[in-house]
This record gives C-alpha cells, structure tokens and sequence, in this order.
C-alpha cells in the first residue's frame, strides 16, 4: 500500500504552487490582466506539448481498451458525481434553484488537471500519464453537457468549445502513437521543455484565481453548504468511484488514475461556467475553497485507502 507520507510528499507541491500564485497576485506582481493571455498560453501550446510529450511512445495506449475504456469512465464519472450533487444540493440549506445547481455543477465535477496530473506523475509510471489525458477527455466532453444541464443551460453553440487544441492533441497524439511516431530529438526535446511548464503555471494562475475569489466569501455565511460540499465531493462521492474502480473492467493505468481523480476537490473551471451561463458564482467559489482546503488532508487518505482497495498495493 503507498505509504501517506509519500503520498502527501506528491500533493504538497501542488498547493505550494497555488499558494504562490496566490501571493503574486495579492502581492500584485501578477495583474489580472495577465491572466487571460497565460491562460491561453497555457490551454492552446503548454497543455498540447504535455499532452503529446506523455502519449506519443505510450504502450498503454496501443491497447484498445486504454484508448476506449478511459473517457468512458471521464465521462462517467462526472455524471456519477454531478447526479450525487443533485441529490444532496437540498441538503444545503437554500431554496435559490440557481444555487442548488451551481452546487450540483460545482460539486459534481472534480480538479481533474492541474491538481491530479502530478500526483499520477510522482506516483505511478510514466504511461499512466497518457491514460490521465485520455480520462479527461471524457471528462472534458461531459463538463460542457452535463455540467451545463445541471446549470439549466446547455446547446450546440457550447457543445462546440470540445473542440480545442487539448483535443486535437490527445487525437492526433494517439494516432500517431498506434503507428510508432516520434517526434524528432530536437523538436522532442523542445516540446518536453514546453510541456513541463503546464501544470506549474497552470496552478500557479489557480492561486491567483483564488485570491479573486475569496473576496466574494467575505460577509460570513454558506457554512453549511461548504459542510455538504465537502461531504459530497470529499466524502461520498470518492467511495462510489471506487467501487466503480474496482469492479468495473480496465486496466491497471486506468485504475491508478480513477484512484487519483476520486480523491480530488473540486474544478476550479465551474465558477466561470457559474458566471457566463446563469449559475451563482458565489456557490461555486465556496465549493471550490471548501473542498480545496480539506482536501490538503482527504486527498492523501483517500489515495493511500484507494491504492489498497483499487489497486491491491
């Protein structure tokens, strides 16, 4: 069984990231109007680079079920969470239909990126990494449908924002991965040194995400909804993935990741859903600081436990 220290000892450098961009941008060395452009640095050219970097020389993915079984399971699983959110969104204390479900959206959906990406890299081998991809691609599809319906907004205009460069590069890459390609020494090199930058910005724009959204925490209230965030996506939700993990057919990289993706908080993503198609971003922003903060202690337990359970280790 992985041992919590070690475990924790993979997490941590994923918070001390966030809690840097969090200190830039309080210490305003990183201006918002930064944000926009990093953030498309890092969605159209970091995110691609990584991708490719971990599924072209992939073995795992020149098995069907690795390219099959994953988003499958992406998918699924945010509809398994979205669906346990819905249920429990009464439980919150509010009759506001917009904010039981921005709590349904944002509960339902886990970090299923930025945070989960170097925990499954410190802890399980390189091929893992490419299955995580191919995860979130259903992960991806299900955030701009189902996510969207729980919201009470959804259509093809939305449905159409699946198609980005992440996914060109998760397609592309494992085509290209099936007949043996390889990206030349140079070029490789080059797109593994862009491809390391991704997730340390990207989390370090989380923290300066974080510190414009606790602002909108101030004036008290929303503890019990925070109670029944963490509870659903800290607490229930995590058991039932991994029942899911352990019975459901896939295969050893599929399962290290559905270990890691159970035991993740929430999306960082759902506030900006909340704020362009009619949720509460305030809901969202306190599911997101909830979870987050417990899940500096949950995220560990509930790999190691997961690992034993899962994985048998």
């Amino acid at each position: 069984m992985i041992d919590f220290w070690t475990v924790f000892s993979a997490v941590m450098p994923a918070y001390c990231l966030v809690a840097v961009g969090l200190a830039l941008r309080k210490g305003q060395w990183l201006a918002p109007e930064a944000d926009k452009s990093l953030i498309r640095l890092v969605v159209n050219v970091l995110t691609p680079c990584l991708i490719l970097d971990n599924v072209l020389n992939n073995a795992a993915l020149r098995t069907a079920e690795n390219l099959l079984l994953p988003p499958l399971f992406g998918f699924g699983g945010v509809v398994l969470g979205t669906s346990v959110s819905w249920l429990m969104r009464r439980t919150t204390g509010t009759t506001d239909e917009r904010v039981g479900r921005t709590f349904a959206c944002a509960a339902g959906i886990q970090n299923f990126g930025y945070a989960a990406l170097p925990v499954v890299m410190l802890l399980f081998p390189p091929e893992t990494a490419g299955v995580l991809f191919l995860h979130n691609l259903g992960v991806d599809t299900a955030m701009w449908t189902v996510s969207l319906v729980a919201l009470g907004h959804a259509g093809l205009k939305e449905w159409r924002r699946l198609i980005n460069p992440p996914l060109v590069a998760i397609l592309g890459g494992s085509i290209l991965n099936l007949f043996g390609f390889q990206l030349p020494g140079i070029l490789r090199v080059s797109n593994q040194m862009l491809g390391a930058c991704c997730f340390p910005l990207g989390l370090i724009l989380i923290g300066a995400t974080f510190a414009e959204t606790t602002s909108q925490l101030r004036g008290g209230g929303g503890w019990r909804l925070m109670s029944m965030a963490c509870l659903t996506r800290c607490g229930i939700t995590p058991v039932l993935l991994f029942l899911a993990a352990r019975y459901l057919p896939g295969s050893i990289e599929l399962k290290r990741v559905l270990v890691v993706q159970a035991s993740m908080p929430a999306a960082v993503f759902p506030i900006i859903l909340a704020r362009h198609y009619g949720g509460d971003p305030v809901t969202a922003v306190r599911v997101l600081v909830s979870t987050s903060v417990i899940g500096f202690f949950t995220i560990p337990a509930w790999v190691r436990f997961g690992s034993g359970f899962v994985l048998g280790r």
